[in-house]
């Protein structure tokens, strides 16, 4: 299946779940009664976060409006706003604390421990969520967040895991938070037992919000396919394919961490792409339905990394 299909088939999936997206409990596969949803008006200014490297992957801080591109189902767009200041991050940590991370959950909260050591203490702000099949809030956002709280020393990880779902419900939380650069980073290994969406599905709702998703795998060196010593291919991994795909659609990236160095370099990596955005706007057509979107910068040396759509002209899917 081609990307264009795969985002034919998000739009269709996001229509088919607009009744709400919902967890699903440790205790009940399949949900007695959906969550009614809301909505939110059409969408008329279009917000785009995007990073742009060299061909040595540095980061480019000095270009100006004049300097990028808009393609809107391949229709040229007039860029309305266009910002590159310090505006102050917001993350949500989203750990995997199903049974299969139970000897992982040590590097999980170091990773995370890395990302909290990277944001200022002033303007900078994190949350803290877990899933298994069920999402659970730990810590509300928070300014100048610079540690775990005590509590995630004694969890236990256990059970199936929602993976996809609790991306798409973290994903519409960050997008509360308005004028900030924001994000989710996922603490996982990978697997998905017992969701209801696909990482497709997931990738059209945080593209739709300008959510970027960052995929941190946590997985020995023996599960790492870029590894020397790893018996499992790219092919086979659970985190490259779609799930990496799901994370690259929406601005953001995967990554897999095995190692001390894996772990602080990623999350150096994530909180330093977040403070290199540029803040694009532009007026929607109005079309109705999902908008292709691509962003790139007239020099073709330059590589530029975005959501990979939106939705307008009618009502986006928020859940309960």
């Amino acid at each position: 299946m081609t990307r264009s299909d795969l985002i034919n088939v998000t739009a269709a999936m996001l229509v088919a779940v607009a009744a709400g997206v919902e967890t699903v409990s440790a205790q009940q596969a399949q949900p007695s009664t959906p969550p009614v949803a809301t909505f939110t008006a059409s969408v008329d200014l279009v917000r785009v976060s995007a990073v742009v490297r060299d061909r040595k992957g540095r980061f480019v801080r000095d270009l100006a409006v004049r300097n990028f591109e808009v393609l809107d189902g391949g229709e040229p767009r007039r860029i309305q706003e266009f910002r590159h200041d310090d505006s102050a991050v917001s993350i949500a940590l989203l750990f995997d604390v199903s049974g299969s991370m139970a000897s992982r959950m040590g590097h999980a909260r170091e990773t995370a421990e890395q990302v909290l050591s990277w944001l200022n203490l002033q303007g900078d702000e994190a949350a803290v969520y877990t899933f298994d099949t069920r999402l659970e809030e730990v810590t509300p956002f928070t300014a100048g967040l610079q540690r775990l709280p005590a509590s995630m020393n004694a969890l236990s990880p256990f059970g199936a895991t929602s993976l996809h779902d609790a991306v798409a419900h973290t994903a519409e939380k960050v997008a509360t938070r308005e004028g900030l650069r924001r994000a989710v980073v996922v603490l996982t290994d990978g697997r998905d037992t017992s969701s209801r969406l696909s990482p497709s599905d997931v990738s059209g709702i945080a593209s739709s919000i300008d959510v970027p998703v960052y995929i941190v795998g946590i997985v020995s060196a023996i599960d790492n396919p870029s590894a020397d010593i790893s018996a499992t291919t790219i092919e086979r991994s659970a985190l490259t394919g779609p799930l990496s795909d799901l994370a690259y659609w929406t601005g953001g990236r995967a990554f897999v961490a095995s190692s001390i160095a894996d772990r602080s370099q990623t999350a150096r990596q994530i909180v330093d792409e977040l403070r290199h955005q540029y803040l694009i706007a532009f007026e929607s057509s109005g079309k109705p339905g999902w908008h292709p979107l691509v962003v790139r910068a007239k020099d073709k040396d330059l590589t530029v990394r975005a959501r990979s759509g939106y939705f307008a002209g009618q009502s986006r899917p928020i859940s309960d």
